[in-house]
């Protein structure tokens, strides 16, 4: 049933081969007196919170739900998915899902009856109110929309389970707190269905299963899906389902990785939980396992200091993986979560990546580390370099072996896409509200800096943080940014706004490094000016730094030293610069017909343009020359407004200002002086006021305030355009 006949049409067409399919278009109180009284099921998918739509009464949602009730068969289940009003994501910053307004379900729908949705206890209200008394709540995670994993009251997730929380496909969206840390939170205090971001509420007979989660983005043949259901007595078990028919092969590969982890197994202090493989289903059978995965008793020795129990439980780890090592088969994954400790018992409980090779244990154990620090940035406080060291891995090494996870990461997706990447192509965006104590105020948030970092999956608001280091007075900085081991790329924003950033130099570990042999490329969203200067007519501009780790190495150590300066442009001047240099593009090798000095007057166009900077590129009256025109005079209006305001703030004059400039032309600073961090941590290091323009170490000399682009440097660093 379908208010919508363009909806009735495409979900036609998607069922044209299905002879059971009717679809009713109409408001459903009109139709459902024709509807027969016998159905199994009746799904209520984002639909129950139009209530008051459907049916208009004073009770609509009581009513809406007494109707459907009436057309069950005995023994039929009515399947409700809605968003919680008390959804996390909205306290965290996400707009409500149906009326796009922040906050508006938390305060109660204030002055709207377009949708409604609910809190747990207020649907148990609404149930009871209509007589049900046997339901079920499970929980889809991120929501039921792009759910991936679900749990229910008697499964609940476990504290570091939910890592993804920034899947704003449809809006964009506020970042108010780590939703991450803060699920921990709720989960540890037996809280989470409350503030659980949708439900799944099933009315009628509840079903086995208590926990199921799909492993879809990855290649056909390895799809698959994994549920915790209680069998007829009561038990416990796990079963794997293929996903598609390639994956029935997989799912039977896994009893035979069962036998010989068994077999290398034996005598050691290493258990290997138990599986049967039905050929009738293509399922795979395991024991429920009770204990504690490594990876929890490891979480907590970081959270309370005892950073040397978190490397005896390693050794212990090195220890019990490593028995009969020579043994012709090995788990590649063998992760940290995938071992269950129950006293002195250790039982791996997925042993889906087995192979029938020898793989050294230092390979296995830097995986393990790997993906322990990928999922949660606290747990960098290990110091990773120390069991880098234990296990005798050099710099080679490392590279080497990240290259073989890439490929393995490679191996496993094929050509899907995980959500983090999906939400990077089409995601809306993210923005991180300035707090208060900073000193500043939302109004000039524009002209802030944020930096990302992508550990591998992806940019996000969790893995990113405002520099101690700002602008100063002239839009001057100088970032030192020390990086992580497990870093993929940077991602510098360099303001909120339309503007034209100057990239005076570039450095690693203090030192100029070659174009062709740069550990690293740069590659900005917006246009290139010159060989330093990038204008960006986004709201949104980035300069993504991609590091080249097979030159690397080691990340952890290494800086990344940049020298910028940053002005705001009126986005309509933005849009002209960036449409020239388009243009310039375009027109090819008529481009380098125009050496340095004044663009020459057409009769046709007649253009006055003497600045020496718009000289480069262009053929006499083109339409980039008139682009240009346009974008240099109201540049220059914008930058005269500008030098006015500092005028009167100053109390000095425009020419004094002029005349102080000029004495610095010709002048070129030969200092090149190495930097490097003098942070340990994640945030860059430098002064700790924005304001005290002494912090820097760079010479004022670097900069022409006078020119959009700082006077060349020999050519530091290695970029995309």
């Amino acid at each position: 049933v379908d208010l919508s006949k363009r909806r009735s049409l495409v979900n036609a067409y998607r069922n044209k081969n299905c002879e059971n399919v009717t679809i009713h278009v109409g408001n459903f109180r009109d139709i459902e007196p024709t509807l027969p009284r016998d159905y199994q099921y009746i799904f209520l998918i984002g639909v129950f919170e139009y209530g008051q739509a459907y049916i208009g009464t004073d009770h609509p949602y009581e009513n809406f739900l007494h109707m459907l009730q009436k057309h069950l068969a005995p023994g039929g289940r009515i399947v409700i998915a809605i968003e919680n009003r008390l959804g996390l994501k909205y306290f965290a910053g996400c707009k409500e899902d149906h009326l796009g307004s922040w906050f508006s379900g938390i305060e109660g729908y204030e002055g709207t009856d377009v949708a409604r949705t609910f809190s747990r206890d207020a649907l148990i209200k609404i149930m009871k109110n209509c007589g049900v008394d046997e339901y079920h709540f499970y929980y889809p995670y991120p929501d039921y929309k792009f759910m991936s994993v679900m749990h229910s009251d008697l499964y609940y997730p476990r504290p570091g389970e939910f890592r993804d929380n920034v899947f704003n496909f449809d809006r964009d969206r506020l970042v108010l707190f780590n939703e991450k840390h803060a699920y921990d939170s709720l989960i540890e205090d037996r809280n989470y269905p409350n503030f659980a971001n949708s439900f799944e509420v099933i009315i009628g007979p509840g079903f086995p299963v208590i926990y199921t989660k799909f492993s879809n983005d990855r290649a056909p043949e390895f799809q698959i899906r994994t549920d915790i259901a209680a069998d007829p007595l009561g038990r416990l078990q796990v079963h794997k389902y293929p996903l598609t028919l390639h994956a029935r092969e997989h799912i039977r590969s896994i009893r035979d990785a069962y036998l010989t982890l068994v077999d290398r197994y034996r005598g050691g202090d290493l258990s290997i939980n138990d599986c049967t493989v039905d050929d009738r289903t293509g399922s795979a059978t395991f024991s429920f396992v009770n204990g504690v995965p490594l990876s929890t008793l490891m979480d907590r020795c970081i959270s309370s200091g005892e950073i040397e129990k978190f490397a005896q439980l390693f050794k212990e780890y090195i220890r019990r993986i490593s028995y009969r090592e020579d043994y012709p088969a090995a788990d590649y994954d063998l992760v940290f979560s995938n071992i269950i400790v129950n006293g002195p018992i250790w039982t791996v409980i997925d042993y889906e990546w087995t192979y029938g090779k020898k793989i050294p244990t230092r390979e296995i154990a830097f995986r393990a580390l790997y993906s322990y620090l990928e999922e949660d940035a606290k747990r960098r406080a290990i110091h990773i370099e120390k069991f880098y060291d234990y296990l005798g891995l050099t710099k080679e090494n490392i590279a080497t072996l990240l290259k073989e996870e890439q490929d393995f990461q490679k191996y496993v997706t094929g050509a899907r896409k995980s959500l983090v990447e999906i939400h990077q192509l089409i995601g809306e965006d993210r923005a991180v509200p300035k707090e208060i104590t900073d000193g500043t105020t939302f109004g000039t948030q524009k002209g802030r800096i944020q930096i990302y970092q992508d550990f591998g999956e992806g940019f996000s608001e969790e893995n990113s943080y405002f520099p101690k280091e700002q602008y100063n007075g002239r839009g001057q900085v100088k970032l030192n940014l020390s990086l992580k081991e497990g870093t993929k790329a940077i991602r510098l924003d360099p303001a909120f706004s339309s503007c034209i950033v100057t990239l005076s130099r570039i450095v690693w570990n203090g030192e100029k490094t070659e174009e062709d042999g740069a550990p690293f490329t740069i590659k900005p969203n917006g246009a290139w000016l010159s060989d330093e200067s990038i204008v960006f007519d986004t709201e949104d501009p980035n300069i993504e730094i991609r590091l080249n780790t097979e030159k690397i190495g080691p990340l952890s150590g290494n800086v990344i030293s940049i020298l910028m300066m940053m002005s705001l442009l009126p986005q309509e001047i933005a849009a002209n610069l960036v449409r020239y240099q388009m243009e310039g593009a375009d027109e090819g090798a008529g481009g380098k017909e125009q050496e340095e000095g004044a663009l020459e007057k057409d009769d046709s166009a007649p253009v006055a343009v003497s600045d020496k900077k718009a000289g480069k590129k262009g053929k006499k009256g083109s339409v980039k020359e008139l682009l240009l025109d346009d974008a240099l005079q109201e540049l220059s209006s914008f930058s005269a407004s500008i030098q006015e305001e500092k005028k009167s703030l100053a109390g000095g004059t425009s020419e004094e200002t002029s005349a102080s400039e000029s004495d610095k032309e010709g002048k070129r600073s030969e200092n090149t002086g190495e930097r490097s961090s003098s942070y340990a941590g994640t945030e860059s290091s430098g002064s700790e006021s924005d304001e005290d323009e002494e912090d820097y170490d760079y010479d004022e000399e670097d900069f022409d305030e006078e020119e959009f682009h700082v006077k060349k440097w020999p050519w530091p660093f290695h970029r995309k355009r």
